[in-house]
């Protein structure tokens, strides 16, 4: 597309571009900039930033300008940003750090897909992490994100933390509940959870550590990451699941039902690695007696490979059962500071109820370590074995 076509498709889509700034005073101007070669839409955020950003802006007259006077994160300016486009009248929007390592020249990229995909779609700019330059922290955190939002919504994407991003505004959530790095998590998770589809498109992406300055505190902003996931993830085992379990069944015919959602699975190999993990956490977890039911009804609701999840639950047959308690109880005790060598004494039910508490926290804590182990392990055993072929 030429630049007058993009500007004219700007203009029909009713796209405008949202810029959330704090403290990037250095690659600020480059990216208005940059983004004003295609349209003079833009809504930038001071989210009280503390250098030279305002006198910045100030050369900027045509362009809306929200300051806040205390920072108050990442989240909450693009929900300030996301209010104040729809109060304006644009469907939708195009967010774009200013930082400088997105690049303004990649916007078409977004017009283009939504031209060609249609209005609903949510789209998130693929910065390609595994390539020379990026920071191996920042490649094996997107890698860890992208399996949860797999998790979570069953969609595959290369690069969930991207903030370059085209956002359908009457189509996202109306109301959210965090205010930092996490909510760029919980918009993209929530917004297809409500039928939107996500996807992603390639972009280019500059990391200069002499310019770029990142406010992300790995310690505070990870640990806000793993509750909203942990959060997230049992939102779609008792709800998302099971409403879209119930959705599919109401739209098809018993035969067909039972045949595509019942039987049939994914076979990809991180599907199989987590059907793997599932049966082997919940055939070492206390549920005697319900494992099996418990097992295949979460491989059908996160459709995940049944045959697999359920041989692996019959990890604790009871050749093993002895083992499992012990090793449980022994596990248990050292949470606990109980030293007590439960080997040397005869497995009873009496024993486990004597130690109840103990066993409980014993066996989660193994059925979690060992099922990330198998799951893991098996994961790059199919690698090597038959892998993937690459989308």
């Amino acid at each position: 597309m030429t630049i007058s076509e993009v500007q004219n498709a700007i203009l029909e889509k009713k796209i405008c571009v949202i810029i959330p700034t704090y403290n990037n005073h250095k690659t600020l101007q480059r990216v208005v900039d940059g983004v004003l070669l295609f349209t003079d839409q833009i809504i930038v955020v001071n989210d009280g930033s503390t250098d030279s950003t305002a006198e910045i802006l100030k050369n900027y007259p045509k362009i809306t300008v929200i300051s806040l006077e205390k920072n108050q994160g990442k989240g909450n300016a693009l929900k300030i940003g996301f209010k104040n486009a729809l109060e304006l009248g644009f469907h939708h929007a195009i967010t774009i750090d200013s930082d400088g390592q997105h690049f303004p020249d990649d916007i078409p990229v977004f017009v283009e897909a939504l031209l060609k995909e249609g209005n609903d779609v949510l789209l998130i700019g693929n910065r390609n992490m595994e390539q020379e330059g990026i920071p191996k922290k920042s490649s094996f955190g997107n890698r860890i994100s992208s399996f949860w939002f797999w998790f979570e919504t069953g969609i595959k994407l290369e690069d969930t933390q991207s903030g370059y991003r085209l956002y359908p505004l009457l189509k996202i959530p109306k109301k959210y509940y965090t205010p930092k790095f996490e909510f760029e998590i919980e918009i993209i998770v929530r917004t297809a959870w409500k039928g939107i589809p996500v996807k992603d498109v390639p972009v280019k992406v500059l990391y200069d550590p002499e310019e770029r300055v990142s406010h992300f505190r790995p310690f505070k902003d990870f640990t806000r990451i793993s509750i909203l996931n942990t959060v997230l993830v049992l939102i779609t085992i008792f709800y998302i699941a099971p409403r879209n379990f119930i959705r599919n069944f109401k739209k098809k015919s018993l035969k067909q039902f039972v045949k595509e959602d019942v039987l049939e699975s994914d076979g990809s190999n991180r599907n199989k690695a987590f059907s793997i993990a599932l049966g082997t956490f919940v055939g070492l977890s206390p549920f005697w007696g319900f494992q099996t039911f418990i097992t295949i009804s979460l491989a059908v609701l996160l459709k995940l490979n049944k045959v697999l999840a359920f041989a692996f639950s019959n990890i604790s047959i009871p050749p093993f059962i002895p083992f499992i308690v012990g090793i449980s109880l022994a596990i248990g005790g050292f949470f606990l500071g109980t030293n007590v060598n439960f080997f040397d004494q005869e497995f009873t039910f009496e024993l486990v109820k004597e130690h109840l508490l103990q066993y409980l926290i014993g066996s989660f804590v193994l059925a979690a370590v060992t099922s990330v182990l198998f799951g893991v392990g098996f994961y790059y055993f199919l690698e090597k074995v038959s892998p993937d072929e690459k989308e």
